[in-house]
This record gives C-alpha cells, structure tokens and sequence, in this order.
C-alpha cells in the first residue's frame, strides 16, 4: 500500500516546518509521497518544502483559496498513492504513526479511518487546555480523544485517512467548512463503506489559537451540525442538541435561583469543579485545570450558541444553509 499524505496550507510556513521535521523522522520504512497544497496564501511555504526537498518525496502545489476541502480533493485529485492520509498544517506526526496506519490497516482493513489528538509537552497552557476540552469524555464523550463507544466513529480532517477508491466514489470533501469531515463519513455510510477510529494512530495537534478564535470556531461547528442534520436526518443523534441543553439549563439555574432553588446552579458547580480536577491531574499542572475551565465553558457556549442560531434559521424559518451561514460555504477552486 503507497501512501499518499495530504496537507493543506494557508499562510503557514512555520507549521509546515515542524510538520515536515516530525515527519522526516518517521520509523516507516516503506516509500511515501507528501503533497502540499498552498491554498491562496499571501505567506506561502515554498522555501521551506524546498528545504526538505532532500529528505522527502514532497509535491507542492498553489491555487487560488478555496477552503481546506477543496484544497485536499485538489491534492487528492493529483496523488500517487492509493490510500491518502490527511493532516491540517499545526499537526505534528510522531515518528511511529505511518506503521501503527500500515499495522492497523493490514489487520483490519477501512476505507476511512480517524484518529485521535494529544498535546505534547512544549505546547502553551492554553493550547493544552484546548486539547482537554476537545478530547476529554467529560465534554465530547472521548471521540476525539481516543474512544468510539457513543456513535459511529467520524473521522475528523486533521488526521484522517481515505483510499484512492472512497475518494473516487464520493467525489471526496464538500465545500461547507467546518462540517466537510461528517459531511464525507456520513456520505460514505451511504454509499455502504465503514469508518473507523484507529487509538494507536494519534497526532499532535496545536491548534494555534486564541481565546476568541477558539469561540469563533467551535461557534461554528454549532452552526454546522443542523446543516448535517438536515442533510443526513437518519444520522441525527440527541447527543448533539447537549450543548444547547447545558446553555439554557444553565440559564433556567440561575431564573431557579431567584425561586430560592439552588440545586440545578449546584450540579453546574460540581460538573466544573470535576472538570478542574481531572484536568489538573491528566495534565499534572493546576494552572491548565483552571484554563480547562475558560476551554470548556468557552466551547459548550461556543457550539450551543450556533447549534441554537443555526437550529432556529434551518429547521424553523427553512432557510437554505447557504443563505443563511454563506461564512461557512467555499467556492470550489476552478482553472
């Protein structure tokens, strides 16, 4: 099986560096192709690839931006390989991911797989944070972070994996962004091909952001999931209305308040207090349990404020998602 890996960039150059180091140290011995797609930058990273032109097969391609999806059909479209592994840009792959891919794919072979994301030591606090809100079963039932038990496992675009043949059937991502990744899953459960999360295959991921780019995005997954809902009804589950419900439970808490009831406000203490201990203790540093606290109310009231925003426009008004999030649809790239 040749490997074909597929990176997207947009004015990224010092994550494309550390991209490539971290693979130009990889265990695998077998050959592999990188193909780098620069989508519309202003700051591209041609000098770097150009550095590691010596130490890995690398194809570097520019295009006009068109978003991520499209950005990795166009790499795809273009690839060698007969099976394509797909990584954001501000991922860093340990040295042996390719064999546990190659190990597990022989054992058990997918046509779609995920994989998880850790922190590694030299990211920031906050980056750390992050990652516990993203990953924790506390807040996303561990889906992201290395288990599959609540639902058919989704890979996410970060670190994914996808044969030539799945592409080819599916036409490969859509042009929503964020929610191109389910999109493609729940597209593939329909055409009859499986997914599946591989533990083993896990990447550093350092989601290089801010406080307010952290709500920005996750507000954005919120809008983006009754789109998928309304496009995919029979892969709608309850669990993804959680979010919301925890908003406005926590607003009814505080209207109980007034009524002298303080047992719903209590559980919201309780749930957070758990949240700083087990992000204390999983990250051995009190400092990141208490901005665990900032990642996760940030994130339930991020997604919960979009999923509502976007519940009301699509399900109520029946506005077309385009009309009603253009912010989150790309024009595909065309010569």
């Amino acid at each position: 099986m040749y490997f074909s890996l597929i990176i997207p960039v947009y004015n990224r150059p010092d994550e494309i560096r550390e991209l490539l180091q971290s693979l130009s140290e990889t265990d695998f011995k077998s050959p592999f192709e990188i193909v780098i797609i620069e989508d519309g930058s202003t700051i591209d990273c041609g000098d770097v690839v150009g550095n590691f032109g010596g130490k890995l097969d690398i194809s570097y391609y520019s295009k006009k931006n068109s978003g991520p999806g499209d950005s990795r059909n166009f790499g795809m479209a273009r690839a060698k390989g007969d099976y394509f592994l797909i990584f954001d840009s501000d991922c860093i792959i340990p040295k042996q991911y390719l064999e546990e891919v190659s190990n597990a794919l022989d054992r058990d072979y997918v046509d779609c797989f995920g994989g998880p994301d850790k922190a590694l030591d030299s990211f920031s606090n906050i980056q750390k944070a992050i990652n516990f809100a993203m990953t924790s079963f506390l807040t996303t039932g561990g889906i992201r972070g290395g288990s599959e038990k609540i639902d058919k496992f989704q890979p996410r675009s970060f670190n994914m994996g996808l044969s030539k043949k799945a592409f080819e059937a599916s036409g490969g991502f859509g042009n929503i962004h964020p929610g191109e990744d389910p999109d493609l899953s729940m597209r593939l459960w329909k055409l009859g091909y499986e997914t599946k999360l591989v533990p083993s295959a896990y990447v550093y991921h350092k989601r290089r952001i801010d406080w307010d780019k952290f709500s920005n995005q996750v507000t954005k997954f919120g809008k983006a999931r009754p789109i998928l809902n309304s496009w995919f009804p029979e892969y709608a589950k309850i669990t993804y209305f959680f979010p919301s419900v925890f908003i406005l439970g926590f607003y009814l808490a505080w209207i109980m308040l007034v009524f002298a009831q303080d047992i719903l406000l209590k559980l919201y203490f309780v749930y957070f207090f758990i949240i700083l201990i087990v992000s204390t203790f999983q990250n051995k540093n009190i400092k990141i349990g208490f901005l665990s606290l900032i990642a996760v109310w940030r994130q339930f009231f991020g997604y919960g404020n979009g999923f509502i925003l976007s519940f009301f426009k699509i399900n109520i008004l029946r506005l077309k998602p385009q009309e009603a999030f253009p912010e989150l649809f790309f024009k595909p790239w065309q010569k």
